[in-house]
C-alpha cells in the first residue's frame, strides 16, 4: 500500500520546484524485493520465487512538454537533467543512470514524444532488495505515463533488464523485475526465467500469517569485488561442458539447457569453480520446486528450512558473501521465532532476509542484533532491522 504522508510530500515539492500543473501530478509506488529461494540463478534461466515488500521507492512526475528530463532526489545530491534526443552514457555510480538507461531502452522499442519532470524518495541504505531495479522501473512507468503508452507487465520486464543489461552491463536475469512488476499482497511469486511464464500462490487459509524480517549488517561497501559478471562466466562455462558432454554443444549456454539427468550423469566432467556453480545451480533449482510445494500445503517449517538450505549453497557452492554477512546469516538461522533465513542479495554488503513466525518478527530483530554486536562490534552501530509483509507489485498511486 503506498505511504500516503510521502506521496503528498512529493507531490508538493514536485510542483514548488518545477512549477508543474498539480493536476497534472501522478506518482509511482515501486517495491523492493525479496527471493526465498532461486538465489543466483535466474542470469541462467532458471525458476525462482520472490515477493515484494511493503516499503518502496516513489516517483512523482509530470511531462515536461518539452524533449528535457528533469529529475532531483530526496536522498541522493544533485539534479539529473539531459534530452531526449541526446542521452550521456552511463557514469559510474551516478544514480541518474537509472533514468539515461529507462530512457533509452523506450526510444529503442516505442518511442517518447516528451520528457518528465519528478523527485524521487525512498533509499535502504546498505543494499540487498533491488533498489536498483525499483527505480529503474519506477522510472519505465513514469515515462509511459507521461507519453501515454500502454506497456504490459511483461514488457517492462525487458525493458527493465535493458536498462541493467544494455546500458550499465550488469549480466543479470529478470528475478528483480519480475518480482517487483508481478507480485502480490500475501501470496509467493513464481517465475520460469526460461518460459517467463509465471503464477501467483496465496498462502493456504489453515496457515497463519507470517512476518519478513530485513537485518542490515552496517557494511555499506563491499569488502571484496563482487565478480557479479565473472560467476556468470562460470555458470556459462559449467553449461559449456555439460552440453558437449552429453552431445548438444550447440544448445543455448545456460545451465537451464542441462537436464537434470545430464548434469547427474556428466557431472564428473567439472571442476572448480564451474563444478560449484553448477551444484548451486541444480540444487537451488530442486529448492524451488520443493518450496512451492511446501508453501502451498501451508508447511512454512519445511519452506523456512529450505531457504535455510539455499543460504549455505550461495555460501559453499556460488561462494558469494563476506564474514560479517554469513554471521548474521548463522545468527539468524540460530535465532528463536526464525524459520529461515538468507543473503538478500549476493552477501557481499547489504542485509539478510529472515521469514519468521507470527509475531517473533521483533523479538527475534531484537536478539539477532544483540549477538552481531557481539560478533561485529564494529558495524553494530550502523546495523539496523525492519520487520516488513510482503505487497503488491509496481504500480501508479490512485
Amino acid at each position: 500500500m503506498p505511504n500516503r504522508q510521502i506521496v503528498e510530500a512529493l507531490r508538493s515539492q514536485l510542483v514548488a520546484r518545477y512549477q508543474v500543473s498539480p493536476g497534472e501530478v501522478r506518482v509511482v509506488r515501486s517495491p523492493y524485493r525479496i527471493c526465498p529461494l532461486g538465489a543466483h540463478i535466474d542470469h541462467q534461466l532458471g525458476s525462482v520465487t520472490a515477493m515484494a515488500l511493503d516499503r518502496a521507492v516513489y516517483v512523482a512526475f509530470a511531462p515536461s512538454h518539452s524533449r528535457e528530463v528533469a529529475l532531483t532526489s530526496c536522498d541522493f545530491p544533485g539534479e539529473v537533467r539531459f534530452s531526449l534526443d541526446d542521452v550521456p552514457s552511463p557514469v559510474r555510480g551516478e544514480w541518474g543512470n537509472f533514468a539515461r538507461g529507462a530512457v533509452l531502452a523506450l526510444k529503442k522499442r516505442v518511442g517518447l514524444r516528451t520528457g518528465i519532470c519528478g523527485i524521487t524518495a525512498g533509499r535502504l541504505d546498505g543494499g540487498g532488495l533491488s533498489s536498483s531495479a525499483a527505480i529503474g522501473v519506477a522510472l519505465l512507468l513514469a515515462l509511459e505515463h507521461a507519453n501515454g503508452l500502454d506497456v504490459s507487465p511483461r514488457e517492462n520486464i525487458d525493458l527493465d533488464q535493458a536498462i541493467e543489461n544494455e546500458y550499465l552491463g550488469l549480466r543479470n536475469g529478470i528475478l528483480d523485475q519480475a518480482a517487483i512488476l508481478l507480485s502480490r499482497r500475501g501470496q509467493l511469486t513464481h517465475v520460469d526465467c526460461s518460459t517467463r511464464e509465471y503464477q501467483l500462490f496465496p498462502p493456504p487459509s489453515n496457515r497463519p500469517s507470517f512476518s519478513i524480517l530485513i537485518v542490515f549488517s552496517g557494511l555499506k561497501q563491499a569488502l571484496t569485488a563482487t565478480d557479479y559478471n565473472r560467476r556468470v562466466e562460470e555458470c556459462t562455462a559449467a553449461a559449456d561442458a555439460l552440453l558437449a558432454a552429453s552431445g548438444r554443444p550447440h544448445a543455448p549456454r545456460v545451465l537451464r539447457s542441462v537436464a537434470p539427468e545430464e548434469y547427474a550423469e556428466w557431472k564428473h566432467v567439472l571442476h572448480g569453480s564451474a563444478a560449484r556453480r553448477a551444484e548451486h545451480f541444480f540444487g537451488e533449482m530442486a529448492r524451488v520446486e520443493q518450496g512451492v510445494a511446501a508453501w502451498r500445503v501451508g508447511d512454512l517449517e519445511r519452506f523456512g528450512q529450505l531457504i535455510r538450505q539455499s543460504g549455505r549453497s550461495s555460501i559453499e557452492n556460488y561462494q558469494c558473501g563476506c564474514p560479517p554477512l554469513v554471521d548474521l546469516y548463522e545468527i539468524l538461522c540460530g535465532t528463536p521465532g526464525v524459520l529461515g533465513a538468507r543473503f538478500s542479495g549476493a552477501g557481499f554488503r547489504g542485509c539478510c532476509v529472515a521469514l519468521t513466525e507470527p509475531g517473533a518478527g521483533e523479538t527475534a530483530a531484537e536478539q539477532a542484533l544483540q549477538e552481531y554486536g557481539r560478533r561485529q562490534p564494529e558495524l553494530a552501530e550502523a546495523a539496523y532491522t525492519l520487520v516488513c509483509q510482503s505487497d503488491d507489485g509496481a504500480s501508479l498511486c490512485e
